[in-house]
């Protein structure tokens, strides 16, 4: 992994944002991003910090991968905040073509994301399969370390319900089978893995009004049709937090009815 990932918390805050600025003056003379300036082994059976709510001893060196996305901070400073959008996806396609950028796109959330960008994301990281799983992961649960296969079933979970229904198979062969659909699916696939993933989405709504219409399979499919191109893609991948949102503001708009 590159050596700006590995240090103690404020050590690779500072070398993120330095890489970050590195990348976007680059990317701002010629639409390229450099690459890394120096790579570090990851011993197998070493621990990677996958999420910052496990990361609690600041002034332990680690590696730090889910601070990735300081070094996108640091390019959007470089590019003065211009062409945010088109800068942080290009920055991603730059990153998933390596086995730390791949990892994190697929565990990052970042938005709401379309069906057909999971679908890469999730393509991307098999690949890398067998040297990602030489190490642990910290993520989520203090003090836990978990394989691979766990790190990817707690952050896409939602993808394999929704896209592979069916229980059997390993994670790695679940994931290969929902990029897959997710990449050639159509709107009408998208709305059938969307209707599959409301219950889930529902368990965590609280405080809402319409709770009963709000869980009709048929109430959801007549708003589903109604959503613009551009919000329905937002919820096309049918991840549960962006559902969960799509509840809320349906909640919202009955009331004013």
């Amino acid at each position: 992994m590159p050596s700006f990932l590995h240090g103690t918390l404020m050590n690779v805050a500072r070398k993120t944002r330095k890489e970050g600025h590195r990348c976007g003056e680059q990317y701002r003379k010629d639409g390229t991003f450099p690459t890394p300036r120096e790579m570090l082994e990851v011993s197998p059976g070493d621990v990677v910090i996958a999420h910052e709510v496990v990361d609690f001893q600041h002034e332990q060196p680690a590696w730090r991968l889910y601070m990735l996305s300081g070094v996108m901070r640091g390019v959007n400073e470089a590019m003065e905040y211009q062409h945010a959008f088109q800068v942080r996806d290009a920055y991603e396609d730059f990153c998933r073509e390596t086995a730390w950028g791949a990892l994190h796109c697929a565990i990052e959330p970042n938005g709401p994301v379309s069906c057909a960008r999971t679908a890469v994301r999730l393509q991307a990281v098999l690949p890398f399969w067998e040297p990602l799983e030489s190490v642990r992961y910290l993520f989520k649960k203090l003090d836990t370390e978990v394989t691979l296969e766990a790190l990817l079933m707690a952050s896409n979970d939602w993808a394999m319900d929704a896209w592979c229904p069916v229980s059997e198979g390993s994670v790695r062969t679940r994931l290969q089978m929902a990029a897959d659909r997710m990449a050639r699916a159509t709107r009408d696939d998208c709305i059938e893995a969307i209707l599959r993933q409301m219950p889930r989405a529902l368990e965590f709504a609280r405080g809402l009004k319409h709770r009963d219409l709000l869980a009709d399979p048929s109430f959801q499919h007549q708003r589903l049709t109604l959503l613009t191109p551009e919000a329905f893609e937002r919820l096309s991948a049918a991840r549960t937090s962006d559902l969960l949102g799509q509840v809320y503001a349906w909640d919202r708009q009955l009331a004013q009815q």
